[in-house]
């Protein structure tokens, strides 16, 4: 690469934002806190130690923990020191982290001893040449955490190139095998600075995360260093606790994806036992979100909330709803995932490449500095994937004239009944507008009438009193008789994958497996 264009990489970051913001507090969890240049330390730290044991640029190394300091410190260190990091689900199977780990040619795994130790060590002993290394104490592992206390914390310099490979990460695995999304510091630094631009941030920026920090919810950690700010670690999301972290720690920002918003809104006699107005942005997104729950939660935590789009192939913001689109007045923006980010090309096709035009449904494809470099050793998917010069995102969406886009539904989730296409989300929506319901979720099923039928699952709202046929009457009032379930099952909860998105294919996987196919 020609040295006058480097430059630009995720280090950059790390390593200007530990020199710029030296005491200030940056990251802490429920044992530990760090400031910036503490942080810096622990960066440097592990650094030797991936020198000490003979990690060299461009190795792997995986991380199987919750949301804890070290996991960041590891992963800043991984950026700065060239290497590439992949996080592992903690809610995966054995199975499936196995594959990762060696379709990865991972080297190293650094863990939890606490939650994943019994895991760890039968990764070993199935994947040859691993070191695993726990942040903390446990038999017959070493001890990362004591390792970093033997160890001189190396300088932290920038040595990436914008195309070195960062972030190998893997897609969910709800349609089949995993994939490695080959994500350079190109893409993540970009992202980083367009969200620190663009979204409408606190002047204190205290930003809480519940969530994996493998998702969503950690890549957000960047543009919140570049600007000065601090983040508080939880390690999963109860109510409760939340609202109390928040009301003593003044949490002026966190990130919730839709079931968890859902979770506060249901629990109002919870939430209202505190004081929760340091909440300035609400950050969601990862799964829609009906318009009924948005504008309940707008009336709850008022005008703070803001709504990111993007996929693992081109991360986080390729639009933005932000703060001030979320207009009451305007139920047709609050149903729309935004406009495009500054430096991002998207632009709707048919199944021939045509674009279409205004208000017609077609695959959101895009251009720009958030891509992926494609799929980890997989070319034949790779070049599906950037089809026609555009890389396909899956999603079918339609463009208004201001260039609002809103997002139909995934093409895989399509439902084709009696010759109509129904998307699951619009029959979800509609659902979820009536005031006794508290979450559905809709999938299609084989029919040999319909070819598919459409079946909602639906949670009652508690002590609501609603039946089947009340509902199907209510979606056919709203959208028609051919969107009106077929059959309603009512649940308790609904499945969801690790990540709190509607897990569709455990909905639909008994009735395709009965009919000797599957949808995926």
């Amino acid at each position: 690469m020609n040295s006058m264009t480097s430059g630009g990489s995720l280090a950059a970051i790390v390593v200007d934002s530990v020199r710029r913001f030296g005491d200030r507090p940056m990251i802490s969890d429920d044992h530990a806190s760090l400031t910036y240049s503490e942080l810096g330390d622990m960066v440097g730290r592990f650094g030797a130690l991936y020198r000490s044991i003979g990690l060299s640029k461009g190795d792997g190394i995986g991380l199987l923990t919750g949301n804890r300091v070290e996991t960041w410190a590891a992963i800043c260190a991984a950026a700065v020191f060239g290497l590439r990091f992949t996080p592992l689900h903690p809610l995966a199977g054995e199975d499936d982290h196995v594959h990762i780990i060696g379709d990865a040619e991972l080297r190293v795994l650094f863990f939890d001893p606490d939650k994943f130790g019994a895991r760890a060590v039968a990764i070993r002993s199935r994947v040859e040449d691993l070191k695993i290394f726990g942040f903390g104490p446990a038999n017959d592992v070493e001890d990362a955490l004591a390792a970093l206390t033997t160890v001189s914390p190396l300088e932290l310099e920038d040595r990436a190139e914008p195309e070195d490979l960062v972030m190998l990460a893997y897609t969910g695995g709800t349609t089949g095998r995993s994939k490695g999304v080959m994500l350079p510091h190109r893409a993540l630094s970009v992202m980083a600075t367009i969200i620190a631009a663009e979204w409408e941030w606190p002047l204190d920026i205290h930003y809480a995360l519940m969530t994996p920090i493998s998702h969503a919810a950690g890549v957000n950690i960047y543009p919140v260093m570049l600007m000065g700010g601090r983040v508080r670690l939880l390690p999963g999301f109860d109510v409760t606790r939340f609202c109390e972290v928040v009301e003593r720690e003044n949490i002026s920002a966190t990130f919730l994806v839709p079931t968890l918003i859902n979770t506060l809104i249901e629990s109002g006699d919870v939430i209202e036992r505190y004081d929760l107005s340091s909440l300035k942005l609400v950050i969601y997104g990862a799964a829609p979100m009906s318009l009924d729950r948005l504008a309940m939660a707008i009336a709850m935590f008022g005008p703070v909330f803001l709504q990111l789009y993007g996929q693992t192939e081109a991360p986080q913001v390729l639009t933005t709803l932000r703060i001030v689109d979320h207009d009451l007045a305007r139920p047709d923006l609050l149903g729309s995932c935004g406009r495009a980010t500054t430096l991002t090309q998207i632009r709707l096709f048919d199944v021939d490449m045509n674009e279409v035009g205004v208000g017609e449904p077609g695959e959101l494809c895009v251009r720009g500095p958030l891509v992926c470099n494609g799929y980890w050793k997989q070319p034949t998917q790779t070049d599906a994937l950037f089809k026609g010069g555009w890389l396909h995102t899956g999603d079918v969406a339609v463009q208004d004239a201001q260039g609002y886009f809103t997002i139909v539904d995934r093409i895989k989730d399509l439902i084709i009944s009696g010759g109509f296409n129904i998307y699951p989300r619009e029959v979800e929506d509609a659902l979820m507008a009536h005031p006794g319901v508290a979450s559905a979720g809709v999938v299609g099923i084989p029919d040999l009438k319909w070819g598919e039928a459409v079946k909602a699952f639906v949670v009652r709202r508690a002590g609501a009193i609603v039946e089947e046929r009340e509902l199907q009457e209510h979606v056919k009032a709203i959208r028609g008789a051919p969107w009106s379930p077929k059959s309603i099952e009512f649940r308790s909860k609904l499945p969801l994958t690790g990540i709190g998105k509607l897990d569709r294919k455990a909905l639909r996987e008994p009735y395709w497996q009965a009919a000797n196919r599957s949808v995926s």
